[in-house]
């Protein structure tokens, strides 16, 4: 059967030839003349030499992106549609590409049949604004930037949304978290009533439902929530497909609702969950718009669950490397690996008690383990001798600070760790080493751990000479204060001290990260 004849010259643009070639196959047959271009250079080759009705543009593409794409067919024929199809909607994309003749946005991947609606949508507006410059009336040409204002409108509202849903989700350190932002946004979003998560697995005999979300709208318990039917549940893991229940359904008349949606949670097409809202009798249904915002926030919350599960792996992997050099030095001098465990000890006692983070916490413990890590650049005879070390050496040693930053930045750690563990040796009053920083200039966190490593230092045993009494360390630390050390950290420290929070002879130890 012969295709039916159609006018409409198609252009698709994407460096993806597979998403070129079905989308050709699939217009072809029905009648659209299709033509297609790996990137926006040549497709505005086509676009200057045939006469194209409607253009579909990928936005990252070599040579020429969408978005330049964009802006050239708008100053070669601003009647020319352009529909962005991307996986990575974000607001400024749009808000440029909006100025520059795009009239849609498809969220990859896209369905076939519903470009083809978007293709009939655009070229509809398009013959409408082609007749609209021709007969050039006034009171058409209100009507119509009035409706292209109200479209525009929409989808910056529409993106907006996009977008929220996005970063919803990217703050979150734990799959309770996103659970629990999950069905409170798509309670939000899609006007529902209320909003569960399902937990489905083969191992699982029913699915579990593990976070809810009631509107406060009237004041009542999770516990009032109508049960969703287990089979409609499955039904959706089976199908791997979001649905509105449709009106005659009878999950409704056994939920006693006026509407319900559903999406699959899917990690490498796997479905491990199920997201479903709705609205109790007397309110409206949901829209197809509804539903497409729900999958959008069911992938996303999928799409965190995944990478938190990456980078725990990753994590693990990378301080597993990092316990290896720390024991790597121990082997060498056992000195070395104690005095870590036992600086980072102190140096976390004081900044617990100045109010630091849990994240500059974390940052100082991993900075304190490893703060000497660059010990094991430096030669046996040197490191390990058993007496004072001349001039040349103790140049040689100071250098410990800069080979540990280095090593901690091959392993891909933050740049603030390396900070700390360059800037140990500073001094207060800039007279330290290796950058001579003064004041504020040195990380706080590093003037934390140069406090907490000199304590420690002193007051432990050497090869070349004993510890140090406390009469003795404590009047070095109040000697430093304002000169060597921040003030600020040695009242804190000393305050503890007196309090007996900071033990003398390190009775302060039992650092988990090393065991």
């Amino acid at each position: 059967m012969e295709p039916p004849l159609r006018a409409e010259n198609i252009l698709f643009v994407d460096d993806e030839t597979s998403i070129l070639e079905v989308a050709k196959e699939f217009f072809t047959l029905r009648g659209y003349k299709v033509f297609t271009a790996t990137n926006g250079q040549q497709a505005y080759e086509i676009l200057k030499s045939h006469k194209i009705d409607c253009c579909f543009t990928d936005i990252n593409m070599p040579i020429m992106n969408g978005i330049e794409l964009a802006e050239k067919i708008n100053r070669l024929d601003n009647t020319i549609p352009v529909v962005i199809m991307t996986g990575f909607p974000s607001l400024e994309n749009t808000l440029k590409t909006l100025k520059n003749g795009v009239v849609d946005f498809l969220i990859k991947p896209v369905n076939l049949h519903h470009m083809e609606l978007c293709i009939q949508r655009v070229l509809q507006q398009r013959q409408l604004f082609v007749e609209n410059i021709l007969l050039k009336q006034a009171a058409e040409q209100k009507a119509r930037l009035e409706k292209l204002n109200r479209e525009l409108t929409q989808k910056v509202k529409d993106l907006k949304t996009m977008n929220r849903i996005t970063n919803e989700f990217l703050t979150l350190t734990t799959s309770a978290d996103v659970f629990d932002r999950l069905v409170r946004m798509a309670a939000d979003l899609v006007h529902a009533d209320a909003a569960v998560f399902h937990l489905t697995h083969e191992m699982l005999e029913t699915p579990i439902a593990i976070s809810r979300f009631l509107s406060t709208s009237e004041p009542s318990s999770p516990r009032d929530l109508p049960e969703v039917p287990t089979e409609f549940i499955l039904e959706i893991g089976r199908d791997q497909l979001p649905v509105i229940a449709p009106p005659e359904s009878a999950n409704l008349q056994q939920m006693s609702v006026a509407t319900l949606m559903a999406s699959p949670l899917t990690i490498r097409g796997r479905v491990f969950g199920v997201l479903t809202a709705f609205r109790k009798t007397g309110r409206s249904t949901f829209a197809e718009k509804d539903l497409f915002y729900l999958s959008v926030m069911a992938n996303h919350a999928a799409y965190a669950i995944e990478n938190l599960a990456l980078y725990e792996n990753i994590y693990q992997n990378l301080f597993s490397t990092i316990y290896a050099f720390v024991r790597a030095i121990g082997a060498r001098d056992s000195y070395t690996e104690q005095h870590s465990n036992r600086v980072t000890c102190v140096a976390r006692i004081i900044a617990e008690h100045i109010g630091c983070s849990q994240e500059e916490l974390e940052i100082l413990h991993t900075a304190g383990l490893l703060h000497d890590i660059g010990k094991i650049g430096i030669r046996d005879d040197i490191l390990l001798k058993p007496a004072r070390l001349t001039d040349e050496e103790f140049e040689i040693i100071k250098t410990h600070t800069t080979i540990g930053a280095n090593i901690v930045g091959q392993l891909g750690l933050w740049e603030r760790e390396q900070a700390i563990i360059r800037s140990h040796h500073e001094r207060y009053d800039g007279k330290g080493y290796p950058d001579g920083l003064k004041g504020e200039n040195i990380p706080f966190l590093a003037r934390i751990l140069t406090v907490a490593d000199v304590y420690d230092a002193l007051t432990s045993d050497r090869t070349y000479r004993p510890r140090m009494s406390e009469e003795a360390m404590l009047q070095i630390i109040r000697d430093g204060r304002g000169t060597q050390f921040d003030a600020k950290v040695v009242d804190v420290f000393l305050e503890l001290f007196q309090q007996g929070k900071i033990q003398f002879q390190h009775i302060c130890k039992g650092i988990p990260i090393t065991n």
